[in-house]
């Protein structure tokens, strides 16, 4: 059950880790001040989450590891987050379908995990669900303005719509990890998230005047440690500093 359990934190931490790193990388490039400063925040929203879970997770491993080192330390094979996470981001139409979709998955996630039988992960959920309720509806908005707005606009949330949709299913799938917590109540079922997750999306983007994709290929493999080669450049990045760097002190 522990490593069940150090695996699961592991996927709720790299979502959080990850995500949060690609928003950071678009600060200063807000369509203007007030929405740049709300992207930096929900940036740093998404880390703190990490930081918790990620510290959890190195406790429950019991190896002496801190959050620092699951998150600078470990190849890119043993991160769990979903690809959705490691996207590029492209124009403010691509950041914001991303987003729309990860907040959509998280808000019902962590509404679902307040009830966790671990105190830890119901905690961490608790907290962490006022920070996304605010990051669902600041997205949600922007999919509405963008794709109800101008044909520019339209034309380019359609194609960020287009682009991402074949990274949703795997925010759903589950294995024997889930299964094993599930009947523990540690963790939960993803199949009620994923109907409340549709019709979030189809509220949204009906009343965004956009039009929901079909479903053909869909990206799988994360659960496995598989990636795009997007997620070697992000770590590459991420944690040059603590690999060249081991002892250092800050």
């Amino acid at each position: 059950m522990k490593n069940s359990l150090f695996k699961y934190c592991l996927r709720l931490g790299d979502n959080s880790l990850i995500l949060g790193h690609r928003l950071a990388e678009y600060c200063s490039n807000g369509p203007y001040l007030e929405e740049d400063i709300s992207i930096t925040n929900t940036s740093l929203d998404l880390i703190g989450q990490a930081e918790a879970i990620l510290k959890y997770a190195a406790k429950v491993e019991g190896e002496g590891r801190t959050e620092d080192d699951l998150a600078y330390k470990r190849p890119e094979i043993e991160f769990y987050n979903v690809q959705l996470t490691e996207q590029p981001n492209g124009n403010f139409a691509r950041i914001t379908a991303r987003q729309f979709f990860m907040d959509a998955f998280n808000f019902y996630l962590y509404s679902a995990l307040k009830e966790s039988t671990d105190n830890t992960i119901s905690a961490i959920a608790a907290k962490s669900l006022k920070e996304v309720t605010y990051h669902l509806r600041r997205s949600s908005e922007w999919v509405i303005r963008l794709g109800d707005g101008t044909n520019e606009s339209k034309i380019k949330m359609q194609e960020a719509i287009n682009d991402f949709w074949r990274y949703t299913s795997e925010m759903f799938e589950m294995d024997e990890v889930d299964e094993e917590l599930i009947a523990k109540g540690i963790a939960v079922d993803l199949k009620p998230i994923q109907d409340l997750w549709n019709k979030k999306v189809d509220e949204i983007l009906a009343m965004a005047t956009l039009i929901r994709p079909e479903d053909a290929y869909m990206a799988t493999g994360s659960r496995k440690g598989y990636h795009t080669e997007y997620l070697g450049y992000i770590l590459a990045e991420m944690q040059y500093l603590p690999r060249a760097y081991p002892t250092a002190k800050w």
